[in-house]
């Protein structure tokens, strides 16, 4: 247990190295990136420096299989220039038996990034998104989905548009069950109108069996109603705008994705994107575990075998690989064409039965 707990204090060492260095490097770069960016809407460097911050747990969440990779790698190279590895296995512990303490903490870092850092990530990630649509004036998403329905919003000289409906089609440009109420240019409603169907054409919803009332003060809406068997109603949304509101999965927090899942089924949209991210998030702290093994399986040799600087360049193109190799499955289990399951936790597993088989190979005690 003493060396176990050696060699878990020596990974979570360099590990903490490792990210506090790429923590500040992006840091940095994130500031130039956002006054980069954002120079020309009047902002000062407060909202560089707060824009930045809010976009670093994203960043750095993003890439923590490189740091994990990175910190095995230096800390098998560090316990082979040392001769600490040889000293433990001259002592009759085998390979997989040092193993055990990097992989336990980096199923602990796994548990922890899914757990805090995710929601972190999302809480983060939409005020960061809320902060650029205020200096930009953007206005933000149109579409919000509920238990009671999506509910959309669009806008012109002549007021706003709240539109509400209780189901959809995948892109959400078919609406059925629909409610439209206008609103003034200064905030009171003057018109609203529900119709079985509605369909979103260029510069136009058009609505099937609609009825209209008039929301005036003067006059009774139910009296003035009036029936339409079709009706355009202008409009400045476009499909493109619609699929861009859902946002990205990881905007969401992990414990809240299977209720919005829910949620985008019962209204008629596809919730696979969704799902794939959610089961990538589960799956994490397995290809953490599989970044590690990769590293170990190249670099726990000693340095007078030679070919270390081969050793580390093939750990990091496998690794690289094994990440490319994960994102081609997502956009394949997003877009349907292989099962959820199959695209998120093939890779990891694979690259745990790889990285295992090359330990148990070059393993000979």
């Amino acid at each position: 247990m003493i060396l176990h707990r050696y060699f878990a204090r020596r990974f979570a060492m360099m590990f903490g190295a490792t990210f506090t260095v790429f923590l500040a490097f992006m840091a940095l770069l994130d500031v130039v990136e956002q006054a980069r960016r954002f120079g020309d809407t009047g902002a000062v460097f407060r909202d560089f420096l707060g824009l930045s911050l809010l976009n670093l747990p994203q960043s750095i969440y993003a890439i923590l299989p490189l740091i994990l990779i990175l910190a095995t790698i230096g800390l098998f190279l560090g316990l082979a220039r040392s001769s600490e590895m040889v000293v433990t296995r001259a002592a009759g512990r085998s390979a997989m038996r040092a193993l055990v303490a990097p992989v336990l903490v980096t199923l602990a870092i796994g548990v922890f990034g899914v757990t805090v850092m995710n929601p972190i990530v999302a809480a983060t990630s939409k005020e960061y998104d809320a902060r650029v649509g205020e200096l930009t004036m953007d206005g933000g998403n149109v579409m919000s989905i509920t238990q009671s329905g999506l509910w959309l919003r669009q806008g012109s000289d002549r007021g706003q548009t709240v539109i509400r409906a209780t189901a959809a089609n995948a892109d959400g440009t078919e609406l059925r069950d629909v409610t439209f109420i206008t609103f003034s240019p200064d905030g009171g409603p003057i018109r609203r109108i529900e119709a079985a169907r509605a369909t979103l054409n260029a510069g136009a919803w058009t609505l099937e069996n609609a009825k209209a009332w008039p929301l005036s003060e003067t006059r009774n809406p139910e009296e003035w109603a009036t029936t339409y068997p079709t009706l355009d109603v202008p409009s400045t949304l476009t499909a493109d705008q619609i699929r861009d509101s859902f946002g990205t999965p990881s905007s969401i927090p992990v414990w809240e994705l299977p209720a919005f899942i829910a949620d985008l089924q019962q209204a008629g949209f596809s919730a696979r994107r969704h799902q794939v991210w959610f089961q990538m998030e589960l799956a994490l702290p397995a290809f953490l575990v599989s970044m590690v093994l990769i590293g170990a399986g190249f670099t726990m040799r000693h340095q007078r075998g030679g070919r270390t600087g081969l050793m580390v360049l093939f750990a990091i193109l496998v690794s690289f690989g094994l990440y490319f190799v994960r994102n081609f499955a997502q956009v394949l289990g997003e877009n349907g064409q292989i099962p959820v399951l199959l695209a998120v936790w093939a890779p990891p597993l694979a690259a745990i039965g790889f990285s295992l088989g090359l330990l148990l190979h070059l393993e000979d005690g």
